[in-house]
């Protein structure tokens, strides 16, 4: 019964307050102690741990980090960045955004771009610079027309780009379920195949998010300023 020990550390660490790594590390080294654990081996066990489930930690770091540079004015400058460049409209944007998330999915990069950690901060913030620099003032309806276009390009960028890396989940998924119905695909195979989708998909979307700029055009009543 000496292992249960660790939870008498919890509650009571808990109670008092105490920082919850702390804790809960105390309570890993009371019950492995009790339980006969080398020390040395315990802590191979505890960087074990840490190291097979970091991702956790690295993922929600994210949030507060993109909250702190929102709150010190990231939005902004992203926005008046694009607003000096003549060149850069809304939709030329976002289909280059859509050429990036798509080769970065497709290379198994799913977690380097994505709505909170890019198109909020960033990527819908320069879109909108670029419709106003051109067009003026935007509208409320207009300026989640162009929000909706950017969660859209990061969307297809990553469904479709995902399935041509071949250790993903979602092609280890096609495999099973192929396999349940007595068709064994190889993963490289459907790896591959999901190239023609990825390119179709990126033609047909593209040409959506390319014609974003004619459409902000006749809401504006002319062109641009």
């Amino acid at each position: 019964m000496w292992p249960l020990a660790g939870i008498a550390v919890v509650v009571i660490g808990f109670a008092a307050g105490l920082n919850p790594l702390i804790v809960i590390v105390l309570a890993a080294a009371v019950t492995g102690t009790a339980a006969g654990i080398a020390p040395l081996h315990l802590l191979a066990l505890l960087g074990r741990a840490y190291n097979d489930s970091r991702y956790v930690s690295i993922v929600w770091l994210v949030l507060p980090v993109i909250g702190l540079l929102e709150r010190e004015g990231l939005q902004e400058r992203a926005r008046a960045l694009v607003a000096r460049a003549r060149v850069v409209t809304a939709g030329r944007l976002l289909v280059l955004y859509l050429v990036v998330r798509q080769i970065s999915a497709g290379l198994g990069l799913l977690s380097l771009f994505g709505h909170a950690q890019t198109v909020r901060p960033l990527i819908a913030p320069m879109a909108e610079g670029a419709a106003e620099s051109r067009y003026g003032p935007l509208r409320e309806d207009t300026r989640a027309l162009v929000r909706a276009y950017a969660a859209s390009a990061d969307n297809v960028g990553a469904f479709f780009g995902e399935d041509i890396f071949v250790a993903v989940g979602s092609i280890l998924l096609i495999r099973a379920f192929l396999r349940q119905n007595g068709i064994d695909v190889a993963p490289l195979a459907l790896s591959l195949w999901a190239m023609p989708t990825a390119v179709l998909a990126f033609v047909v979307h593209g040409l959506r998010l390319w014609r974003l700029d004619a459409k902000l055009r006749r809401r504006a009543g002319g062109g641009p300023r």
